[in-house]
């Protein structure tokens, strides 16, 4: 998939990632990881998209 292709199943409020579907809400990765930024998770804020890039800007 590319940034034109959303991944309907993968939504993404993060603009600035590089896979972030440019004029939609969504991924455009087939699949991503999920990751913890804690020892101890107890909820969402304790988990990150592991599969995050940085994008440029265009």
């Amino acid at each position: 998939m590319t940034r034109k292709n959303p991944n309907s199943s993968i939504k993404c409020s993060v603009s600035s990632c590089a896979f972030h579907c440019d004029d939609r809400s969504y991924c455009s990765l087939n699949e991503i990881k999920v990751g913890c930024c804690d020892l101890n998770v107890t909820d969402s804020a304790a988990t990150e998209c592991a599969s995050f890039k940085l994008g440029g800007r265009d």
